[in-house]
Formats: structure tokens, C-alpha cells, sequence
């Protein structure tokens, strides 16, 4: 569970972006929306700490990652590419029209689960900030849309204690005329 090792190595992300409201909310069915705009902020707070701009959300790039989150927790399986084969290029290419029209893309993707309190929003970034190949993605400068997905529960056995599943899918495009 690479969130929950790797959010004990680093002070708390909320603590480093206090204006993002909710970011230690537990993620549950009720509360999905406000615990993406969490991810988000968080997310931005760690951009504009850096100089680079604030992520725009991208509704095509949202469906792509709440898709695939949903995916793993149903499907029991924790990767980037999914048992069938999918990647991140293909399931934004058959499930949105994203990079329709694009003459030059770039996409990434963040992928983490947490049971307990490492479910929350605060403690997925930190883990992401705390993982090279994560943090890469999450200040990338070219990256300009993001689309967030969160599941309730987890790709694998939690304990019995409530889980959240993340993917968070980055874009950048530029559209021809």
C-alpha cells in the first residue's frame, strides 16, 4: 500500500496548503465530489508553491479516472494498465474526445489507495509528493487539465476499514485549427 508507507516520511500536505478545505475528510460515497475538489486544491497548492500553474479540471479526463478507479476496486487489481490491457492513452482515447482534434498531447497518471485515515485526500498527496515518479507527474509544467476519480474501497484486502481508491489522469493538448 504505497500511500500508507510513504505518507509516514513527510509532514502532512494539508499542513503545507491550509486553505484546502476538507483534505482530511474521509472519502465516502456522500462526500466524493468534496473530496475530489480537496485533491485538487491540494494539488494546486503544491503547483503554485513552485511557480507553475493551478491544474484546470478536465471533464473527459475525470470520466477516464473515475472509470478506471472504479475498475480497479471491482476488479481487485492495482496498475497501471488494467487486466484487459488498457492503458492510460487507450481508455482516454475510447472513453472521451479529449484529444480529439489534438496536434500534440502529453498524458500522465497518479494512481494510490489508502484504508483508515490514509484514505484522505491530504495523506494521497503527501504519499504521491513523497514517490519521484508521482511527484514528476504532479508538477509537471506542460500538464494543464487533470481529470480526478475516487472509488470507495480498495484494490486488495484493507482490513475491514474504509478505503478510497484515487486516479488522477493529467493532460496537456494542443488543438489544431
Amino acid at each position: 500500500m504505497l500511500v500508507s508507507l510513504l505518507a509516514l516520511a513527510a509532514p502532512s500536505v494539508a499542513a503545507a496548503a491550509p486553505g484546502c478545505a476538507n483534505a482530511d475528510l474521509m472519502p465516502t460515497q456522500d462526500n466524493l465530489p468534496v473530496i475530489g475538489d480537496a485533491t485538487l486544491c491540494l494539488l494546486n497548492a503544491e503547483r503554485a508553491s513552485r511557480g507553475l500553474p493551478k491544474l484546470k479540471s478536465s471533464p473527459q479526463l475525470r470520466r477516464s479516472a473515475q472509470s478506471f478507479s472504479v475498475s480497479m476496486v471491482k476488479q481487485s487489481f492495482f496498475d497501471h494498465v488494467s487486466p484487459g490491457g488498457t492503458t492510460l492513452l487507450s481508455r482516454v482515447r475510447r472513453g472521451t474526445d479529449y484529444l480529439a482534434g489534438a496536434m500534440n498531447y502529453a498524458l500522465g497518471e497518479n494512481i494510490a489507495w489508502g484504508s483508515g485515515h490514509y484514505a484522505t485526500p491530504a495523506e494521497t498527496v503527501d504519499g504521491w509528493m513523497q514517490s519521484p515518479g508521482h511527484k514528476k507527474n504532479i508538477l509537471n509544467r506542460r500538464f494543464r487539465h487533470i481529470g480526478i476519480g475516487i472509488a470507495i474501497g480498495a484494490p486488495a484486502d484493507a482490513g475491514g476499514m474504509p478505503a478510497a481508491t484515487y486516479t488522477t489522469d493529467f493532460g496537456y493538448r494542443t488543438l489544431g485549427r
